[in-house]
């Protein structure tokens, strides 16, 4: 049922973010939360479908790195090489999920521009997003990992 378009919208809408799984300080996070963090402005993003095809007009978001929301739930890392087993999962109320490694959000441009947001063009979101959104702003082909009603960021070890 991702990103379900039918129906109403406003059963998926997202209040708040938890972050989980292997980290030492487990997060909720609403958007008053998230406005504490510091706060980046992203302008006239193209979003980009799937196929390479514009998805339309470009777009501004305000909102805070990924990385550093990780950074304050601390990923766990017995060993300096658990952070290349890691990834991050966000899920969406309407179970859309979305994968990054640990290195890619923390050692890649990419991870400069994976941003969860609570405003677009000026605006608090709409139910067709949820109130906490997710978006890689880097991504050549930004649509495959924008995330509406973000609900969950999970970080995993994949292997030992």
């Amino acid at each position: 049922m991702a990103h379900d378009k039918a129906g109403d919208m406003s059963k998926f809408v997202s209040q708040t973010v938890t972050v989980s799984g292997a980290v030492e300080k487990p997060l909720t996070l609403s958007v008053d939360d998230l406005k504490n963090f510091p706060v980046l402005q992203i302008d006239e993003l193209k979003l980009t479908r799937q196929n390479g095809a514009n998805a339309g007009k470009l777009e501004n978001f305000k909102g805070v790195r990924l990385r550093d929301i990780l950074e304050k739930a601390v990923v766990i890392a017995r060993d300096h090489n658990d952070v290349k087993k890691t990834v991050i999962i966000a899920t969406a109320t309407d179970d859309y999920k979305v994968v990054y490694s640990w290195s890619e959000l923390f050692n890649t441009a990419v991870g400069e521009g994976v941003l969860v947001f609570f405003e677009k063009n000026g605006q608090a979101l709409a139910d067709d997003e949820g109130r906490i959104a997710m978006i890689s702003g880097k991504d050549l082909r930004t649509g495959p990992r924008h995330v509406k009603w973000l609900k969950s960021i999970e970080v995993r070890k994949l292997i030992d």
